[in-house]
């Protein structure tokens, strides 16, 4: 079970294949994103659940925007940006916040310079060259969950670690007084 603190959402900017739609809504659901978004889309909305057998359109809320003027996130919610850019910092070496929701380009396209202006970071997957949307968006939610959730730690040598990691037992209430 995914058990992460904070929330992120996933998000695509001119998309123009449901299937890609519907299977970045099921990766969204088994990852548990908190909502889903599309901007400036072209695709059959009809067909997105053909890719989703999980039914997440029940569990992972999908916003529609028009364009990235009309695009609203929650307060606080960082934007970042995923693209095959120069100036994008390495998967590896980031931070993920705690409260984010992660855009993807088209998948015949980049981000649109409007849409990268209003992020607050932007990220790249190191591979030589660009992956399917569905694909990086998946990568992007497991490295989330890897970094950001509790695990036990990796073993040193190859095979599964040695120790399991012990359950979180919580202590006595602390009960602060303003001064």
């Amino acid at each position: 079970m995914i058990n992460n603190r904070g929330y992120f959402g996933i998000g695509v900017e001119g998309i123009s294949k449901a299937m890609n739609v519907g299977a970045i809504m099921r990766t969204a659901h088994a990852f548990g994103a908190s909502f889903a978004f599309t901007v400036d889309a072209i695709y059959p909305k009809s067909d997105i659940w053909k890719s989703d057998t999980s039914k997440s359109q029940e569990n992972v809320p999908l916003y529609e925007f028009d364009n990235v003027s009309s695009l609203r996130l929650p307060k606080n919610c960082k934007l970042v940006g995923v693209e095959f850019i120069d100036d994008a910092v390495s998967l590896p070496s980031f931070r993920h916040p705690s409260q984010c929701a992660y855009v993807f380009g088209p998948e015949r396209g980049n981000l649109s310079v409007e849409l990268l202006s209003i992020c607050d970071h932007k990220i790249k997957i190191p591979t030589q060259f660009c992956l399917n949307v569905s694909i990086a968006a998946a990568i992007i939610m497991y490295d989330r969950t890897i970094t950001l959730g509790r695990h036990a730690p990796r073993p040193v040598r190859p095979g599964s670690p040695t120790e399991v990691l012990p359950i979180h037992e919580f202590g006595d209430p602390v009960i602060r007084r303003k001064k």
